[in-house]
């Protein structure tokens, strides 16, 4: 828990408002009790009043400090509507349908983070990951040209050894099925980008195959082997300190001895700790394995997108809803400030 320790310290400085779209669940409401008790932020649930106001009361719950919006009666409403029609895949609806639209609890929340009217959401604690993410693609605009949303696993492994002190990033773990060379070189940014967020290192990231440069020659292999020497193309021109390699296996990337006994030499090679997985299969089953077998595992943190949110677990326990809360307001600092700062230029560019 080193790792989470650590994102509590620093968002405990700028705390944080997340939204929980299922505001009528009782985990998300003992998360959200637990996400204010730890002085992280505002938690804002969304939901019935009297519905979550008697679960936190049979529970025992004090729900002080907690928001608690009902999308039907809020005083939001009325411009969200407005948000929605200026929008062009809605420009046809009239304000009936809009407002339909956003007594969706996933749609609702997504519009309060884009709006501003709150930093981050976390969502998928009661529901498939489409009924959250098909509403932040809709609303949420793309963080980069490249329109490419993926998604991240933070892994803490018992083995201190490996990645940065146990700490790893795993993508893509929930939205690509079968990632192209392009996206899967944006994917390996966007996994660095969080993994530098969270340890301050250096991300070396390792494009994962069942072959090492070469030692097997397939579509498979070769595609990983393209996307390695993308992203590090990408990186340079971009002149940012992110370390890439592949195609290696697991072994390879995790473990100096492996890496050696393969001939492997880089600056990642048996010292990757991001790894990008060549499917959507290998990326969650890797993901959902890292954490039943002892270790931690948060996630999915969701890359690619302007404002920061993350599709949990339907088995994700409180603590951990908790802990993907904290990181999704860790990433909502950055993204004040470099809302700040572009602010910040577009004023300087009128003076002139």
């Amino acid at each position: 828990m080193q790792l989470i320790e650590s994102v509590y310290s620093r968002l405990r400085r700028h705390p944080k408002r997340i939204v929980f779209p299922e505001g009528e669940n009782l985990r998300v409401i003992r998360a959200g009790r637990l996400f204010y008790e730890l002085g992280l932020g505002a938690p804002i649930l969304l939901g019935r009043r009297p519905i979550i106001e008697d679960l936190a009361r049979r529970e025992q719950i004090p729900i002080d400090h907690v928001g608690i919006i009902n999308p039907e009666n809020s005083a939001d409403l009325p411009d969200f509507c407005h948000f929605l029609e200026t929008l062009d895949r809605y420009k046809n609806l009239g304000l009936s349908d809009a407002r339909s639209v956003l007594l969706n609890p996933n749609y609702y929340a997504a519009m309060m983070v884009q709006y501003g009217r709150a930093d981050g959401v976390v969502g998928g604690i009661a529901s498939p990951t489409n009924a959250l993410l098909r509403p932040l693609l809709r609303l949420i605009k793309p963080s980069s040209p490249h329109n490419v949303v993926s998604s991240c696993v933070v892994v803490e492994a018992l083995r201190k050894d490996i990645g940065h002190n146990g700490v790893m990033v795993f993508a893509d773990c929930g939205v690509v099925p079968a990632p192209t060379v392009d996206q899967l070189a944006t994917i390996a940014l966007q996994a660095a980008h969080l993994c530098r967020q969270l340890t301050a290192e250096t991300p070396r990231v390792a494009m994962l195959s069942y072959s090492t440069k070469g030692s097997s020659v397939t579509p498979g292999s070769e595609k990983m082997a393209a996307a390695a020497a993308l992203a590090r193309q990408q990186a340079l021109a971009r002149h940012a300190d992110i370390e890439v390699d592949g195609e290696l296996e697991l072994d390879a990337a995790l473990l100096p001895e492996a890496a050696k006994a393969k001939s492997v030499q880089s600056a990642v090679a048996g010292r990757a700790n991001v790894l990008i997985f060549p499917d959507l299969h290998s990326g969650h089953i890797a993901g959902k394995l890292a954490g039943i077998l002892g270790g931690h595992a948060y996630g999915q943190i969701l890359t690619g997108l302007s404002k920061p949110a993350a599709d949990v677990s339907r088995s994700d326990e409180i603590e951990t809803i908790t802990a993907v809360a904290a990181i999704v307001g860790l990433q909502a600092i950055e993204s004040r400030r470099l809302q700040e700062m572009a602010d910040e230029d577009k004023k300087a560019s009128r003076q002139f």
